[in-house]
């Protein structure tokens, strides 16, 4: 039995529907019902909360692997209950979602130390793990889609800033191999990027040509970004998250990892790739 938790979320939910099968699956969510929409024929959904241990405990009897993706920087208890629930019933391996920004010592923000946090419970848990590390998901440019569809206007920070962002399905691909041949890929820990650095400007101009129509994109300060983010995010987040994309001002955000193209044996797909899928959520044409 293979778990999945944040199996509502963007990469939860892709792995759900990536993984063989044959392989028995169960996916942990809060709201079952909600999950149950990602769940494939095979699948069986449990409801459990990570602030609940007794939940947990259930819901991992009879696992053997397992991917764990928490979403609260406020907190490590998440982390801690899954870890020791797994540990209680015998679960053997676990691969858990983090950020590529904690192998760069200049990467202090709560977000990342709070990841840097995690990994070392995992790595001190007696677990079996695997690590995945992607830089920031292409699919992070959805939250430009309402500006886009009302106005044709992008309003983002760092425009010039080049990330090597990753699709999120080549991340699901990559925990797909590590949750079903975990004996390769246990104690390794992976940095995950796109094919190539591209700045909020270059996507932009991506999706206006895609849409076959003009868009701007107009530069926001650090306080304009702030302002924001406070507006859906706890005060501690939202700076955490200014922070850390003034921090890619030098470039460093750009730079290729080859770790995707090893494991998949393929390219990394590309921003017009991803973009050309979610069209229609940015206001174009429903696919023929």
């Amino acid at each position: 039995m293979i778990l999945l938790t944040g199996a509502t979320g963007t990469v939860g939910r892709l792995v759900a529907a990536r993984l063989p099968a044959a392989e028995p699956v169960r996916l942990l969510a809060r709201d079952p019902a909600r999950a149950a929409a990602f769940a494939g024929p095979h699948a069986e959904v449990v409801g459990g909360d990570f602030e609940d241990p007794a939940s947990l405990r259930r819901a991992l009897t009879g696992v053997r692997s397992a991917l764990l993706v928490t979403a609260d920087p406020m907190t490590h208890v998440h982390d801690e209950n899954f870890l020791q629930a797994a540990r209680d019933a015998g679960v053997h391996h676990v691969v858990k979602l983090t950020t590529l920004s904690v192998t760069e010592p200049d990467a202090t923000d709560l977000v990342t130390e709070w990841q840097r946090e995690n990994e070392g419970l995992l790595r001190g848990s007696g677990l079996s793990w695997t690590l995945l590390r992607p830089r920031a998901f292409m699919s992070n440019t959805l939250g430009w889609a309402r500006s886009i569809r009302a106005e044709g206007v992008v309003r983002g920070a760092n425009g010039t800033m080049a990330t090597a962002a990753i699709d999120p399905r080549d991340i699901a691909d990559v925990a797909v191999r590590a949750l079903t041949a975990q004996a390769e890929h246990t104690g390794r820990a992976y940095a995950l990027t796109g094919p190539a650095g591209i700045t909020p400007v270059e996507q932009t101009e991506i999706l206006g040509e895609l849409l076959r129509r003009p868009l701007k994109f107009v530069e926001l300060t650090d306080d304009q970004m702030l302002r924001g983010l406070l507006a859906r995010c706890p005060e501690p987040v939202a700076r955490a998250l200014v922070k850390s994309a003034a921090r890619g001002r030098d470039g460093s955000k750009g730079q290729v990892e080859p770790d995707v193209t090893k494991l998949l044996a393929r390219p990394a797909r590309w921003y017009r790739d991803w973009a050309t899928e979610h069209l229609t959520e940015f206001g174009g044409p429903e696919p023929e």
